[in-house]
Parts: C-alpha cells; sequence; structure tokens
C-alpha cells in the first residue's frame, strides 16, 4: 500500500525541550529547585550534588556516584583516576561521538578503535580481542544510542586479562542489560548533556561506580586534587556538577524510566511501520537489550534524498555521526587499522524524531513521511 503524502503542516521537531519539560507538570518542579538553591546560598558541592548522587547511585543500583562537569570530564577524569597516562592506550569504538576518543587523548593515551556491528551500531566484542596490546590500559564501549554492549562479552576478553571496562554511557539513563541497570557495573560516565534522556539545563556528568577508591580518587581529581581547601594532593582540575544542575535533575529522575518507557513506545510504532521499505534499515535489538531510545537511528542507502524529502513533509532528522572519528582533522591518518563499517554508517545513519513529548500521531506523521519518500521516489 502506497503512503500518502503527509500534510506539510503537521510538523514534528527532532527535539524540543520546552516540550519535554512541559510533561508531567515537570517544568513548575524544575523552577522551583532552582529558586530553592538561588535562595539556599549554596551553589557548588553542597547538599544538592550531594542528595543527587546518592539518588543516582541508587537508580542505577550502584554505591557509588561522583557529579562533574560534563559527560567528557566523566570519562576523562575515570581514566586518570585509573593511572592511564601518556604511552598507553584504550580501545574505543570506530562509530562514536568524537568525544569518547577526546577523553582518552586529555590523559595522553592513545584511542585504539574498533569496529561496529552494523545493525545495532554497538561495538563489536568480536573484534575487540585483536585490538589488546601489552599498552591496553582499559576498554571503553558506548552504549551508542540507548542500546547496551554485549558486556559478558567484552568482559569475557578483558577480564583474564585485567583490564578494566569503563562504560561510555553517556545515551544510556535507565537502560539494561541482561536485566540489570547500565551503570550497575565497575564504572559508567554517564553526561547530563539538555537533550539527553535524563539531561541537564547545561553542561553536566556523573561516573558511577562499584569501587569506593575510584571515586574517591574522581572526587580529588575533580576539585583541584583537593579534600580540604588550599590542601592539593594531586594535580586536579575544577570539574563539578554544580547544585543548579544537580537540583534540576533531581526534579527530572522520578520521571526518567517512564519517559524512557514513552521512548520505547515510539520506537516500536517505528519498528513496525517502516519494516519491509527498500533501501531503508531500521536498527536491530538484541534479545537480552533493554534500550532507551536516546536516539532512533536508520540506515538509508540515499540518505540525503530521505533527509530532504523529510525537511519538505515537516519532519526534522539529524545525522549522528555525519563524520567518522578518524576521518575527522582531529584524529585524521591517526587509525592505522581501516575502519569500512566506522565509515558506512557515516554515510548513511539518519536520526529521526525521537522523545517522550512525542505522540502517537507524531510517530505516524514520520512513519508516512519516509513511507511516502521511499515508496514515491528514488530514495
Amino acid at each position: 500500500m502506497t503512503a500518502r503524502a503527509p500534510a506539510r503542516a503537521a510538523r514534528v521537531p527532532f527535539h524540543d525541550l520546552r516540550d519535554l519539560h512541559a510533561l508531567d507538570g515537570v517544568q513548575a518542579e524544575i523552577d522551583a529547585a532552582l529558586l530553592r538553591v538561588s535562595r539556599s546560598g549554596r551553589y557548588l558541592l553542597g547538599p544538592e550534588l550531594e542528595a543527587f548522587e546518592e539518588e543516582y547511585a541508587r537508580y542505577c543500583e550502584n554505591s557509588h556516584c561522583v557529579g562533574v562537569g560534563s559527560g567528557l570530564a566523566a570519562l576523562e577524569l575515570t581514566l586518570r583516576a585509573l593511572g592511564v597516562k601518556e604511552g598507553d592506550e584504550v580501545v574505543v569504538p570506530g562509530h562514536t561521538y568524537i568525544a569518547t576518543w577526546l577523553a582518552v587523548s586529555a590523559t595522553g593515551a592513545r584511542p585504539v578503535p574498533v569496529e561496529p556491528e552494523t545493525d545495532s551500531y554497538v561495538i563489536d566484542p568480536g573484534r575487540l580481542a585483536a585490538a589488546i596490546t601489552p599498552r591496553t590500559k582499559a576498554v571503553m564501549p558506548v552504549h551508542t544510542y540507548g542500546h547496551p554492549v554485549d558486556l559478558d562479552a567484552v568482559e569475557a576478553v578483558t577480564a583474564p586479562r585485567g583490564i578494566p571496562v569503563v562504560e561510555d554511557a553517556a545515551q544510556a539513563h535507565g537502560a539494561r542489560y541482561k536485566g540489570r541497570r547500565i551503570g550497575s557495573r565497575y564504572a559508567a560516565a554517564f553526561s547530563f548533556y539538555p537533550g539527553k534522556n535524563l539531561g541537564a539545563l547545561g553542561d553536566g556528568g556523573a561516573v558511577v561506580t562499584s569501587d569506593a577508591e575510584l571515586a574517591g580518587r574522581i572526587r580529588l581529581l575533580r576539585n583541584y586534587g583537593s579534600r580540604e581547601k588550599y590542601e592539593h594532593e594531586v594535580c586536579g582540575t575544577n570539574s563539578r556538577l554544580d547544585e543548579m544542575q544537580a537540583a534540576a535533575l533531581r526534579a527530572k529522575l522520578p520521571y526518567l524510566d517512564a519517559w524512557n518507557a514513552r521512548r520505547n513506545t515510539i520506537a516500536a510504532h517505528y519498528a513496525e511501520g517502516l519494516s519491509g521499505l527498500p533501501g531503508v534499515t531500521p536498527p536491530a535489538v538484541r534479545p537480552w537489550a533493554g534500550p532507551v531510545w536516546h536516539q532512533y537511528v536508520l540506515r538509508a542507502a540515499h540518505r540525503e534524498e530521505l533527509r530532504r524529502a523529510l525537511a519538505e513533509a515537516g519532519v526534522e532528522s539529524l545525522i549522528h555521526y555525519p563524520t567518522a572519528v578518524h576521518r575527522s582533522g582531529a584524529y585524521a591518518g591517526t587509525s592505522s587499522v581501516p575502519l569500512p563499517r566506522s565509515e558506512r554508517l557515516a554515510a548513511e545513519v539518519l536520526s529521526l524524531p525521537m522523545g517522550p513529548q512525542l505522540t502517537a500521531r507524531d510517530a505516524e506523521t514520520v512513519i508516512s513521511a519516509v513511507r511516502h519518500a521511499t515508496e514515491n521516489s528514488h530514495v
């Protein structure tokens, strides 16, 4: 059956934080939290951060949470706390946002890329062992777009070698792997960038860990290497999740599971409505995975044509990520290993609107636009 062309007036934005905060009365709760902090006189390393760290650690089914200034800082400070330094290597995915690689470079170590699975987009554990060398000091898989990595398969490679796994969970707030929360294992770094499933009102991040000593070292590093004012034990930095951001995150955290459930509903609509289309491949979901659909990412053989057709129908889309990291100016020529899968994904991935603020009608508008574009054009 040929899809009708959607009405141009039925605009579906990619993601609108104003619509998100209008859900469930959350905007009023955020406003009250910010006013509470503003009147408290405590703006850094205060009670809001302490409460959020406790609440988020518990949410992630873990023992410790350390709030920091960004998701990138969460990754970098975890690696630094593990002693990663110049001359070391850290294994990373070839298909990811550049922050994963930048965190490694910031320590002086070298990022060693591994190709992704082409249907779920996460790192391929079957290719991991070949990337391990005597210089490997950590493996940093990414739960790409909110779909968990096969952590047991990763640890089957790393555990016998004594290599720690630092999960980049920047897109996986609330996701589950074989029933357990992402963040419930050794160490996971989260971003609270505003557009994340759990987003702040600016930059923010956190490390969740089961290791009290690791948490202590990260706390030291985030605050100038200091436990007591003017006593600096190590060369640290300034990367603290401030009280305003912590308060806003506390207001939103109780809604995270419900909002993720709405994302799953939209994803299910997309999966059903977009199956079988020529030239378009919806993302795969592993049977043990509980994804949270930070993004809903298709592969499209003729991406630019499809994207133009969606724009004409009033459907916004984005590309995550249009350039493979090893082809970016920052890392051009740094990888001696061919990465054809990463380059192919960079040429084909297209992200559709996703978020708990979307309705079933919005999903149908998107589906209709994609189907019309693929069935009635050269896309």
